[in-house]
């Protein structure tokens, strides 16, 4: 049985703190999630992976409500959904990123408190294991 990532360079794994990974454009110094062979910015080659923390601040959330249609991939159905939050996570680097929240409840989430990168299984994979994302929760509680 085996746990792997949904996708390689997202995170850093195995690791004990995994942190999330992003690109460093070497030519005029943006970063992007995830990391990308060209630069978003000016369209420069040889950027390089960097990583990018395990923590950061929400900077906006909603909560879905409603299962996702395809191509989203999930063990759920109609029946079993039930609601998460999503948001972005500003990352020290400057960079936002979109995340599921493990928090779904709107009295406990608010623009600009601390989240905490974790990593969790997603959806069966083919080895008889999980894939593995990522997600953020709520370092405080209202």
């Amino acid at each position: 049985m085996s746990d792997s990532p949904i996708h390689a360079n997202l995170f850093t794994w195995p690791a004990e703190h995994p942190s999330l990974l992003g690109g460093l454009c070497g030519h005029c110094g943006e970063v992007s999630f995830p990391a990308q062979s060209s630069c978003r910015h000016c369209s420069g080659t040889g950027s390089s992976v960097i990583e990018l923390g395990d923590r950061g601040t929400l900077w906006t959330w909603t909560v879905q409500n409603f299962l996702p249609k395809p191509p989203y991939v999930t063990d759920q159905t109609a029946a079993t959904f039930k609601p998460y939050g999503v948001g972005y996570v500003e990352m020290p680097a400057g960079v936002r990123v979109e995340s599921r929240l493990l928090t779904s409840d709107p009295e406990k989430l608010h623009i600009g408190m601390p989240m905490q990168l974790v990593i969790e299984r997603f959806s069966r994979n083919d080895q008889g294991g999980h894939n593995l994302s990522f997600a953020f929760d709520c370092l405080e509680v209202n």
